[in-house]
């Protein structure tokens, strides 16, 4: 038999193609121990990233170095266990946060960013800054007028409406920890939505999801987002209107490298 006929060996590549769980082999009538201890693993590494706390120091400081201004809110829900089970909560700012933001809220703005833990702190921890270091290029070279970054806790997505309403924002844009798998207990998800209000639906936003150094690079998240929000100001919409057709502008397979290169064209008014 040769390589190519060998069944073990053609599981094995697959298997070297995707983070899924195929080809584990077996011991007896169960999965090798190896393979049991790895399911464990991952299985924790996803209860803690949805338990663990956001270190708000730690991400306020890191977008302030920046050079970002931020702002601090929390949600309707006290803690982490009646935010899992009332996400109607995690969708509204406290009275103490709502009012803090309407006091800080001057002229109107074109965006408004907020960073919230949502379902993975470890998601924040990791790629936030990443992200915001990678946007900055467009941020600064967009003549776009923004509102201080806002970090929230014990946030859900629709947070960013009652936010960006607050802060007189044409658009926000909520970095999020995403709902964690069994292969991606850092994944960071991006909502965009235009005239942000409290009862937007999901149909009205834009979504980058999988953020993260094994999926969409911080680079390549921050171009498409650039597009988005480039093209949301300008054709005043979001959702199911507004498609990504952003990898028109890469010729080829997108690269890191090309991103960059095309957020800093883009921020200089030359696409």
């Amino acid at each position: 038999m040769s390589r190519d006929d060998d069944p073990a060996a053609a599981w094995r590549r697959l298997a070297a193609l995707t983070p899924a769980r195929i080809a584990l082999g077996r011991a007896g009538s169960g999965l090798p121990t190896r393979e049991v201890l790895r399911f464990g693993l991952a299985h924790a590494q996803a209860r803690d990233a949805v338990h663990t706390p956001l270190d708000v120091d730690g991400v306020r400081g890191g977008i302030a170095a920046l050079g970002f201004e931020t702002l601090v809110v929390a949600s309707a829900a006290p803690d982490r266990a009646t935010y899992l089970r009332r996400p109607d909560l995690g969708r509204r700012l406290d009275e103490t946060s709502a009012a803090a933001l309407a006091a800080a809220a001057g002229d109107p703005v074109d965006l408004a960013l907020v960073v919230a833990d949502g379902l993975s702190a470890r998601a924040i921890h990791e790629g936030a800054v990443p992200l915001l270091r990678a946007l900055m290029p467009a941020l600064t070279g967009s003549g776009w007028r923004l509102a201080p970054v806002v970090v929230a806790t014990q946030s859900r997505v629709a947070l960013g409406d009652a936010v960006g309403a607050l802060l007189r924002a044409r658009a926000v844009a909520v970095l999020i920890g995403e709902r964690p798998g069994l292969s991606s207990p850092d994944s960071l998800g991006i909502y965009l939505t235009f005239d942000p209000r409290p009862g937007r639906t999901d149909a009205e936003r834009n979504c980058l999801s999988n953020v993260r150094a094994a999926g969409l690079t911080p680079d390549l998240a921050a171009f498409k987002l650039h597009w988005l929000i480039d093209q949301a100001l300008s054709r005043r919409l979001t959702g199911v209107a507004l498609k990504d057709e952003s990898d028109r502008l890469l010729a080829g397979p997108p690269k890191a490298e090309e991103s960059r290169s095309l957020i800093e064209t883009m921020s200089s008014g030359h696409a």
